[in-house]
C-alpha cells in the first residue's frame, strides 16, 4: 500500500510538471490543465533584473493575495539589461552574447519562477526585451541578435524551462519589427521555443501600439497561440474595436490587452496637462476589453513595473516606490473583475453589443455587453443607462444585480422578464461613475 502511495505521488507531481497551457476548442480562451483559466495579469517587467529573492517573494505574495494569476517579466529586462547586473552582481549574457547565458544570473530567474508558482501565479516570460533586436531612439539595447543566435538562446531558455508548469511565452517586448530582418530573428525564437517544448508553449508577442495587435506580423505563423495589444497609455482609446476585430478575425486567435494604462502613468506621457492614470482608468479598460471579447487582462502599475525603490534611478515620474503602491486603488479593484468573470462559465462567454440598443457611444461614456446562454453582463463606464433587448439568454424571469466595480459591493434588483425590453438605470452617473449590470436566468445557482 505505501509503495503504491508513493507511486500515485510521484505519478501526480510529474503531471504537475509537465502541466502546460493550451488554447480551447472555441480558439478564444486559454486553459490550464484542460480547465478554462482566466488571466489576471500584472506587469513586472523589471522583477528578474533588480529585486532580490526577498523582495521578490514580498511582491510574489502579495499579487498573489490579491488575486493576480499572471505575472509578465523579462529575462533580458529593459533598463540596461545587459549591463547593469542583478541584485546579486550578475548579468545575464557573457560578453553580451546570446550563445553564453551565465548560469548565477538565470539561477535568480529560476527562483522567482519556482516562487512564482508556490503562490499560483504563472510567469509569462519575455526572453527579451525587444530593444535587443531594435534599440530604435529610447532603447538602451545594444542590438545584439540574429536569427542564428536567437534560436540558440530561444532553445536553452525553453529547454531550461520546459516542464516548469507556469510558464507561458511572450517575444517582443515593446517593439514593431521593421521589416523582414527583425521578423525573421523573432520567427526563429518562436519556433525554437516550439520545438524544444515537443509543440506544448503557449506563445505570444508584444508590441507597441497597433491596429492588428502583434497579429500584424504573427497572425498566421504556427508558433503563434494568441495575439496581445497594447494602448500607449491614454485615456479613452477605443481599444475594444481592435479587440473585437481580433476576436472574429481568421485564423482565430485569443486575444488581450497586455499593456493598457498603467496605474499612477502619466497619461499619454503628459503629465503636465493630462496629470496621472487613476483607478477608474485602469478599471475601464479592463472591462471594456473583456466584454470586447478579451479572454483576460493585464493589470500594470508605473511604479512597480520598473521596480522603482531608493536604488534606482525613476523613469517618467513614478510616484511611490514599488511596494508602497501594491495597494493602489485600480491594484486591489482587479480582485472584483476576476471575481465576476470567475462568477460565469468562462469560455461560454461572447461578446455581444446587439444585447443593448445604446450600443455605439464614444469611449467616455461607452456601453459594453458580453454573454454566455444564461447569464449577461453589460458594463456603463460613465453609469449612463440603457436598455436590455429581450432573449438574449435563456430564463423567462432574470435575476437582476448592480456591481459596484470601485468596492464590489451588490445591490440586487427587481426580477425582470425576459420578454420585452428592460430599461436600467445605475445607481449614479458622471465621470468615475462606472456600473456593471448581471442579469442570469433566475433557476440558475449563480453566485456573487
Amino acid at each position: 500500500m505505501k509503495k503504491v502511495l508513493v507511486t500515485l505521488i510521484l505519478l501526480v507531481s510529474t503531471m504537475a510538471a509537465f502541466a502546460q497551457f493550451t488554447v480551447d476548442g472555441s480558439k478564444h480562451y486559454i486553459l490550464k490543465n484542460g480547465k478554462p483559466f482566466f488571466w489576471l495579469g500584472d506587469t513586472a517587467w523589471e522583477l528578474f533584473h533588480r529585486l532580490d529573492r526577498e523582495e521578490a517573494d514580498r511582491y510574489l505574495k502579495h499579487r498573489s493575495e490579491q488575486g493576480f494569476t499572471v505575472v509578465q517579466a523579462v529575462a533580458l529586462a529593459e533598463l540596461d539589461g545587459l549591463h547593469t547586473p542583478n541584485a546579486y552582481g550578475e548579468k545575464p549574457l557573457i560578453g553580451d552574447t546570446p550563445t553564453k547565458p551565465n548560469e548565477k544570473y538565470f539561477e535568480q530567474v529560476d527562483y522567482i519562477i519556482d516562487k512564482a508558482n508556490q503562490y499560483g501565479i504563472a510567469i509569462a516570460l519575455l526572453p527579451t526585451w525587444g530593444d535587443k533586436v531594435f534599440k530604435s531612439t529610447w532603447g538602451q539595447g545594444p542590438e545584439i541578435f540574429n536569427p542564428a543566435n536567437a534560436a540558440v538562446f530561444a532553445t536553452w531558455l525553453a529547454k531550461r524551462y520546459q516542464n516548469k508548469a507556469n510558464i507561458i511565452w511572450v517575444l517582443g517586448g515593446d517593439r514593431q519589427p521593421r521589416g523582414e530582418a527583425d521578423i525573421a530573428i523573432w520567427r526563429a525564437m518562436g519556433k525554437a521555443i516550439m520545438q524544444a517544448t515537443n509543440g506544448k508553449a503557449l506563445i505570444s508577442y508584444h508590441c507597441q501600439p497597433n491596429q492588428l495587435g502583434s497579429a500584424e506580423w504573427f497572425r498566421g505563423e504556427d508558433w503563434f497561440s494568441f495575439n496581445m495589444f497594447q494602448n500607449g497609455h491614454c485615456r479613452d482609446t477605443p481599444i475594444y474595436d481592435k479587440i473585437i476585430a481580433s476576436y472574429n478575425a481568421l485564423p482565430l486567435k485569443p486575444v488581450i490587452d497586455a499593456e493598457p494604462i498603467y496605474e499612477d502613468h502619466p497619461v499619454c506621457f503628459n503629465a503636465a496637462d493630462l496629470g496621472t492614470s487613476s483607478a477608474y482608468d485602469v478599471r475601464k479598460y479592463a472591462y471594456l476589453d473583456l466584454f470586447a471579447g478579451a479572454f483576460g487582462h493585464t493589470y500594470g502599475c508605473h511604479d512597480v513595473w520598473q521596480m522603482y525603490s531608493p536604488k534606482h534611478e525613476p523613469l517618467n515620474g513614478p510616484l511611490h516606490y514599488w511596494y508602497d503602491a501594491l495597494d493602489l486603488p485600480g491594484a486591489k479593484q482587479m480582485s472584483i473583475v476576476r471575481k465576476l468573470m470567475e462568477a460565469f462559465p468562462l469560455t461560454d462567454r461572447v461578446p455581444d453589443q446587439s444585447i443593448i440598443v445604446e450600443n455605439n457611444y464614444g469611449p467616455a461614456d461607452r456601453i459594453q455587453a458580453t454573454r454566455g446562454s444564461d447569464y449577461l453582463l453589460v458594463y456603463t463606464a460613465a453609469g449612463k443607462p440603457f436598455t436590455v433587448l429581450p432573449g438574449k439568454i435563456k430564463g423567462q424571469k432574470l435575476k437582476a444585480l448592480w456591481l459596484d466595480p470601485r468596492n464590489g459591493k451588490i445591490t440586487e434588483l427587481p426580477q425582470v422578464a425576459n420578454q420585452q425590453p428592460n430599461k436600467f438605470t445605475p445607481p449614479s452617473t458622471g465621470y468615475g461613475q462606472d456600473w456593471v449590470l448581471i442579469l442570469f436566468d433566475d433557476t440558475k445557482g449563480y453566485k456573487m
